[in-house]
């Protein structure tokens, strides 16, 4: 399997509508007019993306003050994505796609490098969608450990 297309600053975002941790759906178009911070993570509850959410967590309110919303993916079920929510206390929307249809469409699901082989899944992504809509950052490989802190320095945060 190869990776799907990776995007670009300046691109069109795409669109999706996917169900949340409470079963509701939630759409990009929903956030027209708005910054989105929008990323795609491999599995709720687990060290590494625990350990992410919970950094975007604590740096919600600088995320906000700068008009930032911030929205969390990954292919878990809305069940594990609402105990996942509730363990952690995380604030945010945390969308389930489960058939991988958005992280293929961002580019975020193909073949990686992991403990030295090359395995299919989740490449841990995020992205920046400005108010119309458009990719602002796309950062590909991402680190769950440092990277809430790299974004900010980027968005000067």
């Amino acid at each position: 399997m190869t990776n799907s297309a990776r995007l670009e600053p300046g691109v069109n975002a795409p669109s999706f509508t996917l169900p949340d941790q409470d079963g509701n759906d939630v759409s990009l178009s929903d956030y027209r007019g708005q910054r989105v911070v929008l990323y795609f993570y491999p599995a709720a509850m687990t060290p590494g993306c625990t350990k992410q959410a919970c950094d975007f967590r604590d740096n919600l309110a600088d995320f906000a003050a700068a008009g930032l919303t911030v929205l969390g993916v990954s292919p878990d079920k809305p069940e594990k994505l609402k105990k996942f929510q509730e363990r952690d206390a995380i604030p945010f929307p945390l969308l389930s796609d489960p058939d991988k249809r958005v992280l293929t469409a961002y580019g975020a699901f193909g073949e990686k490098m992991m403990y030295g082989k090359t395995v299919t899944g989740v490449i841990r992504s995020t992205f920046v969608v400005d108010g119309d809509g458009k990719i602002e950052v796309a950062q590909y490989n991402v680190r769950a450990t440092g990277h809430v802190a790299k974004l900010r320095r980027d968005l000067k945060l």
